[in-house]
């Protein structure tokens, strides 16, 4: 009896992750920002590939948010989405 008290108390529980993206975006609204992470995750990338395409300049125009943060408004992302569609 005591083991399975032990095993219960033990397990941890598996909170689900939150993201905004959950959530469908305001269409309405095109100057909502995404954070860079809420960015890479929206178009399905890595964060690493995320740095590497902003650092070569190839990727949409950035907001800085604060000195460290950087963020990318819905407009300029479905912009960026369309420059990047194929013919």
């Amino acid at each position: 009896m005591s083991l399975l008290l032990e095993t219960r108390r033990n397990k941890r529980r598996i909170l689900p992750k939150w993201s905004s993206l959950d959530k469908p975006l305001a269409t309405t609204n095109p100057n909502q920002i995404l954070s860079f992470h809420e960015w890479c995750r929206l178009n399905r990338i890595s964060v690493r590939t995320g740095r590497r395409i902003i650092a070569r300049g190839e990727g949409p125009v950035v907001t800085q948010l604060s000195a460290k943060r950087i963020g990318i408004s819905v407009a300029n992302n479905a912009l960026w989405q369309q420059s990047r569609e194929r013919a």
